[in-house]
């Protein structure tokens, strides 16, 4: 099944590791350095560059996305995803 978390971006839900409020937990200092770390590394991807509300994190890729983490939670849920 794939999910999709914004713009044209699709992944597949079993590659799915975790998916965070950016909010909430960018203020932790090992958020920000992890985040920064895989940004020198060139491994985040902008899904939108609209005002960012969760990330996504992936073997290979964090992706940072406007979309919820409520709405991204449910699309993991659905049994059909494609229909959210």
């Amino acid at each position: 099944m794939y999910v999709h978390i914004g713009g044209d971006v699709t992944i597949p839900a079993d590659k799915i590791i975790g998916i965070f409020d950016i909010e909430k937990t960018s203020v932790n200092k090992e958020v920000n350095s992890y985040l920064k770390k895989l940004g020198k590394q060139g491994r985040i991807y902008y899904v939108s560059y609209d005002m960012p509300k969760s990330f996504v994190v992936t073997e290979s890729y964090v992706y940072i996305t406007n979309v919820s983490v409520f709405t991204l939670k449910r699309r993991v849920a659905a049994p059909d995803s494609r229909l959210l």
